[in-house]
């Protein structure tokens, strides 16, 4: 009996008790073996039951499994090479930002060094290293790290072949969404125009608010691993969003992610990061806001095809922008990005012959991005001396405002 102990250890890395048991003048075997919460190998390779039939795990699949077994996520891993130093300052002032309007942290809670909060947003493992989280939100180019990190948009004509043009987004992924979000909706989707009245209105095939919601997914729920980047495919009248990543096993259509269910992010240190940056919500409140985005907008919802090649959104155009796109009467299409950009600054500046707050002339220019108007109009005009300041040795003073 020891021998046959002394076996299944040898083999198995495990401890079972052999017991010679009799019954009914014959003898027996009883092997009694304790649950193990990691994998076992047998002879160094793993296996699992699938059906009647004994499956080998290999590759990445064995690698989830062992992260699993152990407590442990894919985007939880350290990087020992990588240093706090080593991250981009910007994409961590974007997240105190972001942070800080949205209530997620106090000014207090982010004015700390930075180690301590990469520790607070619990980016540091035991070990004092950094963990892949970080490195996929703040540093530079995590490329270096993980292939495939970073979203590829292409423009499409009549068919799939016919690419009309592409744009890649790098750097920190905490950065990437506002990039991608501005790009798609001033190069890639343009705005139909008409007017009620005198009223001009713009009108995008999908509201800008559900894009975002949904493209923070693909971020979120995205398996790094598979050193695949996000893509959207832009159509006339629709748009689709591919990540090659993962969803519970509960949530395999659209009709069940947009019921009630529990937030179980693919890559849960990562959706911290973004949960406390105020960009995502918690308790799967995220397509509850795409359904609120797309009813205010009147449009569809959009539809999920979740397989083991990763998950496939399609965002089709609303009807009231299918009708504009089909009629030929009252229509006007938006103009160029450079032209808008110069007549938006045009604006300003007249706006601005009085001092106003950053506030008031996002609210007149109708623009509800902060992080886009600085980018784009604040921080430019007042580079160039478009605009100036009413309190300058105090910027970032909360009764600061601007004039030309």
């Amino acid at each position: 009996m020891e021998a046959i102990s002394n076996k299944i250890t040898d083999t198995m890395g495990i401890v079972a008790d052999v017991n010679l048991l009799y019954e009914n003048e014959l003898q027996y075997i009883e092997i009694i073996v304790d649950k193990y919460p990691s994998l076992i190998s047998y002879h160094g390779k793993y296996f699992y039951r699938s059906g009647s039939t004994m499956r080998t795990i290999t590759g990445k699949e064995l690698d989830k499994a062992i992260l699993k077994s152990q407590g442990r996520t894919w985007d939880g891993m350290p990087i020992p090479k990588l240093k706090v130093t080593d991250l981009r300052r910007e994409a961590i002032d974007l997240l105190k930002e972001k942070a800080i309007r949205r209530g997620r942290l106090t000014e207090e809670e982010t004015r700390v060094d930075d180690t301590i909060l990469m520790e607070n947003l619990h980016l540091i493992d035991e070990e004092g290293y950094l963990i892949r989280a970080a490195m996929l939100a703040f540093y530079k180019d995590p490329e270096k790290w993980v292939t495939g990190s970073y979203i590829k948009i292409g423009y499409f004509g009549k068919s799939d072949a016919d690419l009309k043009y592409q744009d890649e987004i790098h750097g920190s992924l905490i950065e990437q969404i506002d990039k991608t979000v501005d790009l798609v909706y001033t190069k890639y989707l343009k705005a139909l125009i008409y007017y009620e009245g005198i009223q001009r209105i713009e009108q995008f095939m999908f509201p800008q608010e559900a894009f975002r919601e949904i493209l923070l997914n693909a971020v979120v729920h995205k398996d790094y691993s598979a050193c695949n980047p996000i893509q959207i495919s832009v159509y006339e009248d629709k748009i689709y969003i591919w990540n090659d990543g993962e969803m519970p096993s509960e949530l395999d259509s659209t009709e069940k992610l947009f019921e009630k269910h529990s937030s179980k992010p693919y890559n849960p240190k990562l959706a911290n990061v973004f949960f406390k940056s105020g960009m995502i919500e918690a308790w799967g409140r995220g397509f509850d806001k795409i359904k609120e985005a797309c009813a205010k907008y009147d449009g569809r919802l959009p539809e999920y095809n979740i397989s083991a090649s990763g998950i496939m959104v399609l965002c089709k155009a609303c009807d009231k922008y299918l009708k504009l796109l089909n009629s030929t009467e009252d229509l006007y299409l938006g103009q160029s990005d450079q032209d808008n950009e110069q007549d938006v600054t045009k604006m300003i500046i007249v706006f601005c012959k009085q001092p106003h707050s950053a506030k008031e002339i996002m609210d007149y220019i109708k623009i509800k991005d902060r992080s886009f108007f600085r980018r784009h109009y604040l921080n430019p005009m007042l580079k160039m001396g478009q605009l100036k300041m009413t309190i300058p040795n105090k910027p970032k003073s909360g009764n600061q405002k601007y004039y030309a």
